[in-house]
């Protein structure tokens, strides 16, 4: 091929890179961003003048020249295409105004575009970690225990967790629509999220209230609203509700009122008893020694009673603060039974009941404290004449098993139900029907599981038929099980 040939083939190969090159870029131009629609202009108007120049050209460096624009822009570099050395037809005259005119403006709108790219990558970069707190933020709402509700300007749910959904009995569902007052077991709750979304300022609220759930049971709790405090005084207005069981709390000051109720009778008893007997005594109102002597064993005895109460207390709250002291030893079982039978017989005898033992022949060893451990069975021996009628029998036994030493009282008393056997070693319970017959805090058999579960390790069981008498039984652990 002659160098006329190459000259006249070389326009149609660089008008056919060309096209190609605006064949690429042609749908940039249709692109809804201006930077893109400008470089695709500027190298088609500048490939139009490349083709032209190199047609009109006769110089070798430049056909070179144009030939590394053609380059540039068929691979589609518009950086390296504004760096290079432009042909001469395009760097002077009016043609070359132009072109460094149009450059710059390309070059601007590049620099632009890198600009907003940059600031479009940090946007979606601060998108995706603001997503990622949000679902992390869910996450935790929707694991906690206490239920979570939140509403907006129009008493629809927001958000609501696992635990509010089980407590009101429904399931949310953020794709549709969903009134708080729809919900059946919301009413307790519905008047202060409503008082707090009427505020416009920030409030906080805070009341108790009783609901009931699905399964029918009803429970306490304290309610927490508060409403949002939008920047905007037209923004959403949305309220946050937390409600915190407070059964158990609730349970415990009832009871703890009743126990003070009860210690108050159990007190005022025996002291309204030596106040009586003391003011005879101090007016000399006692006619003989005899009746004397009657007064100041009254008064002896009510005093004792007040000793066992207030010892009782103390040792309740010594174990269950950790405080007391645990003295181990290994010991008879059989003595010490019978050392709180003695205890004890004096009361089975005023009642007129029968106090039987049957204790095993063999030596039973057990590892206890013994004072403990004889206070505990002492609490066992006069629960059961308390509640036993006159005429009753009482029967206290032993016997070695597999596992240890057992010992039981059995009583031929008035029985408890099914529910009174489940709550009978809770602290301050009495039983209802049977309060009138003997006084009581609701203490001793607490205290007695108290020592043989969570000091000696034993296990404190009752069984009893209503109206037919009740069996407590005590299991220990051998004497080589435990250390002191």
């Amino acid at each position: 091929m002659t160098s006329r040939h190459l000259q006249l083939a070389i326009p149609y190969v660089l008008g056919l890179l060309t096209v190609t090159a605006l064949a690429l870029m042609l749908p940039s131009f249709f692109s809804s961003q201006p930077v893109l629609k400008l470089i695709v202009f500027a190298s088609i108007a500048s490939a139009v003048l490349l083709t032209a120049g190199w047609c009109l050209s006769t110089r070798r460096q430049e056909r070179r020249l144009m030939a590394g624009y053609f380059r540039c822009l068929a691979e589609r570099r518009p950086e390296e295409w504004i760096a290079a050395t432009p042909p001469s037809f395009l760097a002077e005259g009016l043609c070359g105004e132009f072109h460094a005119e149009f450059l710059s403006r390309v070059a601007e709108a590049i620099e632009n575009w890198e600009s907003i790219n940059q600031q479009r990558a940090k946007a979606e970069l601060k998108a995706k970690r603001t997503s990622e707190k949000l679902t992390q933020i869910a996450e935790v709402v929707a694991s906690l225990d206490d239920p979570v509700l939140v509403v907006n300007a129009y008493e629809e749910l927001v958000l609501a967790n696992r635990a509010a959904e089980a407590l009101l009995g429904f399931t949310f569902d953020a794709s549709r629509k969903q009134r708080l007052s729809e919900l059946e077991l919301a009413g307790p709750i519905l008047e202060p999220i409503q008082a707090a979304l009427q505020h416009k300022t920030e409030v906080h609220r805070s009341r108790d209230v009783n609901l009931t759930d699905p399964a029918g049971t009803e429970r306490s709790f304290r309610l927490l609203c508060r409403n949002s405090n939008p920047a905007d005084e037209n923004g959403p207005l949305t309220a946050v509700a937390v409600l915190s069981d407070v059964s158990d709390r609730k349970l415990l000051q009832k009871r703890n009122a009743e126990f003070v109720a009860s210690v108050s009778h159990e007190m005022k008893t025996p002291l309204s008893s030596i106040k009586a007997y003391v003011e005879l005594l101090a007016d000399n109102d006692v006619e003989d020694e005899t009746t004397r002597e009657e007064f100041l064993d009254v008064i002896n005895n009510q005093a004792d009673r007040l000793q066992r109460l207030i010892d009782n207390l103390l040792n309740m709250a010594r174990i269950e603060a950790g405080v007391v002291n645990v003295n181990k030893q290994k010991q008879s079982l059989n003595e010490l039974l019978e050392e709180a039978f003695g205890v004890v017989q004096p009361s089975a005898d005023q009642k007129k009941i029968q106090l039987k033992t049957d204790l095993s022949p063999l030596y039973l060893g057990a590892l206890a404290d013994r004072d403990m451990l004889l206070q505990s069975a002492i609490n066992l021996l006069s629960n059961a004449i308390k509640y036993t009628p006159e005429g009753g029998h009482v029967t206290l036994r032993s016997r070695l098993t597999e596992s240890g030493v057992e010992f039981e009282v059995e009583d031929s008393g008035v029985g408890l139900s099914q529910e009174d056997c489940l709550r009978v070693f809770d602290k301050f319970y009495r039983v209802a029907r049977d309060r009138n017959m003997a006084p009581g805090t609701g203490l001793g058999l607490p205290l007695a599981r108290h020592i043989i579960e969570e000091v000696h390790g034993g296990q404190l069981t009752v069984s009893s038929q209503l109206g037919k008498g009740s069996t407590f039984r005590i299991s220990l652990p051998p004497a080589g099980s435990l250390s002191a």
